[in-house]
């Protein structure tokens, strides 16, 4: 019988492709597989390294915001508060200034009706001194020496009196 050689089956040539696709896959997991593998986990690493310095910026921007929002409102309240004490002060020292200048108001008051009073009494005493000398000549005149000086003094001093003690 007649063989046929093409559908034969070879042992030895599938062992040798075998090999050769053995090494092949070595010769390209070396010089291929192995430099693209370590180049993509090399973009990994550098994504994932970007992304988490990201995150970390994101994390530290978030916490300066908060900080931010927190001394802004301490700001404010802080602002508020000086306003408020300034304001009370400033009550506090128109109040002081008020009630200083109404003193001084009073106290000049006071004085001008002490000055006033003083005044009318001086001219008072000068008016009872003027009328007394012009007693004393007129009754000089009148009399002609028949009091002394002393009685007649004594007598307008008397007559002042009454006519003080009426007005």
């Amino acid at each position: 019988m007649q063989t046929l050689d093409i559908i034969s089956i070879n042992i030895w040539q599938i062992l040798i492709s075998f090999c050769n696709l053995i090494i092949l896959f070595f010769i390209v997991k070396k010089f291929l597989f192995e430099p693209v593998k370590k180049m993509v986990a090399e973009r990994e690493a550098l994504a994932a390294g970007i992304i988490e310095e990201a995150n970390e910026q994101k994390k530290a921007a978030s916490a300066d915001k908060a900080l931010w929002e927190s001394k802004l409102s301490t700001a404010d309240k802080e602002a508020d508060e000086i306003i408020k004490k300034a304001v009370a002060k400033a009550d506090k020292r128109s109040d002081v200034i008020i009630g200083n200048a109404q003193e001084r108001a009073d106290g000049i008051l006071r004085q001008a009706k002490i000055d006033a009073e003083l005044e009318q009494k001086k001219a008072q005493e000068g008016i009872r001194r003027e009328i007394i000398d012009l007693s004393s000549v007129l009754t000089k005149k009148m009399l002609k020496r028949e009091i002394n000086e002393q009685d007649h003094r004594e007598m307008i001093d008397e007559f002042l009196q009454d006519i003080g003690d009426i007005s």
